[in-house]
């Protein structure tokens, strides 16, 4: 309903306007300001203007202003004594009245139904499109995993976060770039290198038959039982540590070697569950990147020197704390290796914006990152934004990497999927669905992607394998169910029309009719038009506020008007074959949003179940 929308406001505005005229005042409204609401009634009809916004300006009562505004747009039309704008084809169609302070709009369905179905059935032009980030460019960085250990359901949320976040910006005309920064160097690697080291005995992930990643993080496990029982372990992890900033041969095979297992055994999980990057940055070789920046800020007395000769930032004028930026020792820390890669990235790439997905517990981090780049003189750091998300737990508690207890991300989705082919079997459903497996596997993705995403970034969330795996309420596979009733509906409809085919040709279906959009006169039908209206300012608001949850929040409601349309109204048998006609190009709408909104919020989509 959003064109429909659009369309009214800009008419309102004109007859505001032209009121003032009237009143000798020049007046000019833009459009977009212009209020519209949803009334709580449907019988009150699609849309609600309030005049209250206006009354100052006209020096007249809102009530008074709405009977104005109605009598400008009834003379607007060439019947001057009907209030029905004869706009057939528009989605400016519609009557209105005035009611107390609020002109109220009841849009001519037939109208805006013709327009709504005539676009979705046009498959070269895109759905859901706004267009309102055409021309920028926006670096989104995300997942940002150790190579001390897997992908963990932590970085699920965080990788689903920043996959569905870039494809919405996208959507919305963006040039998008997605990186990932991995955090190959440190104590917290060397802890896993000395684990293996000294007890590995030359094992392999293929000699042991383990995920390479996996291989890595069970001796990261190791290392936290040896450190409990052997207090000499934290100083040998220090020394490896140093042998490795040293550039001693050993130790630094011994990191490339367990870095690739880990970063090869990612990488595949990434393709697993469908997550990209246009680049990956590592830390091993971005960390000295803040070092010389450092000391140009020095020298512009932007920082200065502590008395023990540690170098620091006073950053109180933004109600921040002091920040040490370089230890006396002369080594950086790990905020002057962001403000160097941001800078390095920039230069690589010139952003519009940067975005950067990490966990709530850094926001003083940002904050603190945030105002070292703009006391530097870098207008592009007030394009910066930290897109904060909450914890993800267990019902059981906590996860701790070091004690074995995280839930690791392939694990999670080998259970996931396991139970969804158990389903799939238990319904005797394995010979429709063709490949169970294949899938099963999709399932777990649709439903572990969608609950990870339902619930708004900031907050904490507990995940419930057997709860997101539902074929009903407010879960992914349910909305994969949803496409795969309509796909399997289009089928038999394509099949009729096989079976009743002439020499002259095959159709394509319609159940024989010709789409007539007056004959979808029905609340349920009318209903879906307006949600289907609706899809490209979701995708905006998305982007927007960037929040897939707005997206999944959409889908749910979509799928429910389309389960009641279904419901309510018969489709392949209905009353006459137009009307039939007319309800299955409503369904191929419906099915195309579904579609390409399933794909914005990374769940796979099936044709069967």
């Amino acid at each position: 309903m959003d064109k429909a929308r659009d369309a009214w406001k800009a008419r309102i505005a004109r007859a505001v306007e032209k009121i003032a005229k009237e009143a000798g005042a020049e007046l000019h409204i833009d459009p977009a300001q212009v209020i519209a609401e949803i009334p709580p009634k449907p019988e009150l009809g699609d849309l609600g203007f309030p005049m209250f916004s206006y009354a100052k300006i006209l020096r007249k009562g809102p009530p008074q202003i709405a009977q104005l505004v109605c009598a400008v747009l009834a003379g607007e039309d060439s019947d001057s004594n009907s209030n029905t704008v004869s706009a057939a084809g528009t989605f400016a169609a519609g009557t209105f009245a005035a009611e107390g302070p609020y002109v109220n709009v009841r849009l001519d369905r037939a109208s805006v139904t013709a327009a709504v179905l005539s676009e979705l059935a046009d498959e070269r032009s895109p759905v859901g499109r706004p267009g309102s980030l055409t021309g920028s460019r926006i670096m989104v960085e995300f997942s940002s995993p150790n190579t001390n250990k897997p992908l963990h359901l932590g970085h699920l949320r965080n990788d689903i976060l920043g996959e569905s976040v870039s494809r919405i910006l996208a959507a919305c005309g963006a040039e998008v770039r997605k990186v990932c920064i991995i955090n190959d160097r440190g104590i917290h690697i060397c802890k896993s290198m000395l684990a293996y080291k000294e007890h590995g005995q030359g094992k392999t992930p293929e000699s042991e038959g383990i995920k390479s990643d996996h291989f890595v993080g069970n001796w990261y496990v190791k290392y936290h039982q040896m450190s409990q029982e052997d207090k000499g372990a934290e100083g040998r992890a220090q020394e490896l540590l140093r042998q490795w900033e040293a550039g001693d041969p050993e130790t630094v095979e011994l990191w490339k070697t367990m870095n690739r297992w880990t970063v090869e055994g990612m990488k595949a999980t990434y393709e697993r569950t469908g997550v990209s990057f246009d680049q990956y940055y590592y830390e091993s070789q971005t960390y000295l990147l803040g070092k010389d920046e450092v000391y140009k800020g020095l020298e512009k007395g932007i920082f200065y020197k502590e008395p023990d000769g540690a170098v620091a930032v006073d950053l109180s004028a933004e109600k921040l704390d002091k920040k040490i930026l370089l230890r006396k020792d002369g080594t950086s820390i790990y905020i002057t290796q962001d403000f160097g890669t941001a800078i390095f990235r920039h230069n690589d790439w010139p952003f519009n914006r940067l975005i950067y997905v990490v966990g709530s517990e850094q926001q003083y981090h940002f904050q603190v990152l945030f105002a070292i780049l703009k006391k530097m003189g870098y207008q592009w750091a007030e394009n910066l934004y930290h897109l904060s998300y909450g914890m993800v737990n267990l019902p059981e508690g906590k996860m701790k990497s070091r004690e074995g207890t995280v839930v690791d991300a392939d694990d999670l989705i080998d259970s996931l999927r396991d139970l969804a082919l158990e389903e799939i079997r238990s319904k005797d459903r394995e010979e429709a669905v063709g490949n169970s497996a294949e899938v099963a596997e999709k399932i777990a993705l649709g439903a572990l992607h969608y609950y990870l995403l339902q619930v708004t970034p900031a907050k904490d969330m507990l995940f419930d394998p057997k709860e997101s795996l539902s074929f009903n309420g407010n879960t992914g596979p349910y909305l994969q169910y949803m496409g795969a009733r309509i796909s399997s509906m289009l089928r038999k409809d394509r099949e009729r029309a096989a079976d009743n085919s002439t020499a002259a040709g095959k159709t394509d279906g319609n159940a024989g009719g010709t789409v007539k959009p007056e004959l979808l006169s029905t609340d349920a039908e009318w209903e879906l038009i307006k949600a289907l209206s609706a899809y490209p300012q979701a995708v905006a608001e998305a982007a927007a506020r960037m929040d897939p949850a707005i997206l999944a929040a959409y889908l749910y409601e979509l799928s429910k008007g389309f389960s009641r349309f279904y419901h309510d109204c018969p489709i392949l048998n209905a009353a006459t074959p137009d009307l039939a006609a007319g309800r299955l190009a409503l369904s191929r709408g419906v099915l195309r949003v579904l579609r390409d909104a399933l794909e914005l919020i990374g769940i796979p989509f099936l044709e069967a179940m």
